[in-house]
Parts: C-alpha cells; sequence; structure tokens
C-alpha cells in the first residue's frame, strides 16, 4: 500500500513538473528600424575580434610584455573575445533571421558561456587593480610579490571560481517547472527573465542571482574603489612631481576599463532592483553594456599604455626588417 502511494505521488510530480522544449526570446519589440541597431552590432562584434586578437597577438609575439600585468591584460582580452563570441553570434542568428526560438538545452547553454566570460572580465579588472596597487604601494617589492607563476595561479583561481559559480546558477534552473509563458524578455538567455517565468518556487534561484551579482560585479568594484584609494594615499606620498606623474599615468588605462565596465552594468542592476523599467530599455542598456566594453579594451590599452605602443613599433620593424631582407 505505502509502496502503491508512493508511485502515485510521484507520477503526480512527473505530471506537474513541466520542462519546456524551446524558449522563445523576445528582443526589443514595436521599435521601427531595429535591424539597423543588430546590423550596428554586427560591426562591434567584428571590432571586439580584430581589437582582442591583436592585443593577444602583441603580448604572445612581443617578449618585453611577457610580465605578470600582461598575464591579466591577456586574459581580459580572452575574456571580451569569448563573452562577445558567446552573446552576439546568436543575438544575431535569432534577430536579423528571425529564429527567436531555442532549445532548453541550448538556452542553459548560453546562459552559462555569457554569464561565465562577463565574470571573467570583472575578475581580470580585479586582478589589474591588485597589480596597480603593488607597483605604486610597494614598488621595490613589486617584482618579489606579482610573478608570473603568482598571477598565472590567480587567474586560474578565478576561471574555476566562476565556472563553479555559474555551474550552479545553471543548474538550479533545471529544478523549475515553466507551466505559464515561455518568452523570456531579453536579447538572449537571461537568468532572471528566465527563472521569473517558473511556476513552481524560485526563491533559491532569485538568492543565489543576487548572490551572483555582488561577488562578480560590487564586491570586485568595492575592493577596486578601496584599491584606489590606497593607491591614492601613496601617490600624495610621493615627493616628486614626475613620479607622481609617472605613477598616475600607468592607472589611466585601467580607470578608464573600470569606469566603462562597471558603472553602466552595475546603474542596469541598481535600476532593476529599485523599480520596474521598461523592458526594452533593460534590453538595450544591457545589450550595450556587454558588448561595447569589449570592443573598447584593447583601444583604450593600445592608445593609452606607452609598453604596448613601443612593443609594437617594435614589432612593426621587425617584420618590415625581414619583409624586404628576403
Amino acid at each position: 500500500m505505502d509502496e502503491r502511494t508512493s508511485v502515485q505521488s510521484f507520477s503526480t510530480i512527473n505530471e506537474t513538473f513541466i520542462r519546456p522544449s524551446t524558449f522563445y526570446i523576445s528582443g526589443i519589440s514595436n521599435i521601427p528600424h531595429a535591424k539597423y541597431y543588430y546590423v550596428f552590432l554586427c560591426f562591434v562584434y567584428v571590432m571586439t575580434i580584430l581589437g582582442n586578437s591583436f592585443i593577444m597577438g602583441t603580448i604572445y609575439l612581443a617578449r618585453s610584455l611577457h610580465t605578470a600585468k600582461y598575464i591579466a591584460i591577456f586574459n581580459l582580452a580572452l575574456s571580451d573575445l569569448c563573452a562577445s563570441t558567446a552573446l552576439i553570434p546568436k543575438l544575431l542568428d535569432m534577430f536579423l533571421f528571425e529564429r527567436q526560438y531555442i532549445s532548453y538545452g541550448e538556452c542553459l547553454a548560453n546562459m552559462f558561456f555569457v554569464f561565465v566570460f562577463m565574470a571573467q572580465e570583472s575578475l581580470s579588472l580585479l586582478a589589474l587593480s591588485y597589480d596597480r596597487l603593488i607597483a605604486i604601494c610597494f614598488p621595490l617589492r613589486y617584482h618579489e610579490i606579482v610573478t608570473k607563476e603568482a598571477m598565472t595561479m590567480i587567474i586560474g583561481v578565478m576561471w574555476l571560481f566562476t565556472v563553479s559559480v555559474f555551474a550552479l546558477l545553471v543548474s538550479l534552473i533545471t529544478r523549475l517547472s515553466f507551466c505559464r509563458s515561455t518568452t523570456v524578455e531579453s536579447h538572449f538567455c537571461d537568468h532572471g527573465p528566465v527563472y521569473k517565468l517558473a511556476c513552481n518556487d524560485y526563491s533559491v534561484n532569485n538568492l543565489m542571482a543576487m548572490v551572483c551579482v555582488a561577488i562578480l560585479i560590487f564586491i570586485p568594484l568595492t575592493f577596486i574603489t578601496l584599491s584606489y584609494f590606497g593607491i591614492g594615499l601613496a601617490l600624495l606620498r610621493m615627493s616628486h612631481e614626475t613620479e607622481r606623474t609617472k605613477a598616475m599615468k600607468t592607472c589611466t588605462a585601467h580607470l578608464m576599463l573600470v569606469a566603462i565596465g562597471y558603472l553602466p552594468i552595475s546603474g542596469v542592476y541598481i535600476a532593476t532592483y529599485i523599480a520596474p523599467i521598461d523592458a526594452n530599455l533593460r534590453i538595450f542598456n544591457t545589450a550595450m553594456t556587454q558588448t561595447i566594453p569589449p570592443m573598447l579594451n584593447p583601444i583604450i590599452y593600445t592608445l593609452k599604455t606607452e609598453e604596448v605602443m613601443q612593443s609594437i613599433k617594435v614589432l612593426y620593424k621587425r617584420t618590415k626588417v625581414k619583409y624586404f631582407s628576403k
């Protein structure tokens, strides 16, 4: 009797648990000439590939850039390239060619890869702020503390951490039942718009979402801010104006990346938690904060970092000599 009751209960649970075969990604709706926006994103993607590939190639080829700092910059460029690749091609396929239905498994994979690479962008900026803090506050011990081995280990831990966190985040979606709408009001399989479609309790998913935003956006931003307070105090203690100016120049590119990378995305999350915002506005802002910084990061590092510019000139001269010597 107990066995029959348990089987009946199990079958009832199975009947009420619904896992959809597909989700429908709504994207920006009721906006005239929206295709021009997606064409613009195509241009952004091409520029992102070229810029980040160029930075990665320069770091790989220039021996002078084989340092701990440029291991972190290489990781940032790789994360930018992967984040854009995880997001933009699928987005263009869905909205330029009107293939907005995405399978359940594809949706979870899309969610996982977009968030993992976005988190890596954030943590790479944190690693670079650590590098700048040690370089300016402890210049005599910099090469002893920030070694290539130490930076490689830090980046390895970052990858392991983000993959673990987002594997858990995505796996928690599988416990949800979707018995109503399967229309995701976003430009990709975004975690929040997906779990809020569930019929059963999604409080764990909501808690996990807040933890991830805190750990991977607001806590890194807080540490970066504190590191720059320390850098500011160290700069004030410097007696020579030339030393202070030189030290400040080394931070300029990183500060610009932090402003571009953190301020828009943190603004979107804060606005979403304070009050509901128009779906189109939220989607547009989120898409811009996910796609524009990866395109701008290599440009900023190329133009604002003397070491990179000098290495590019050396590589250009070396290539020129080889070409004409043939």
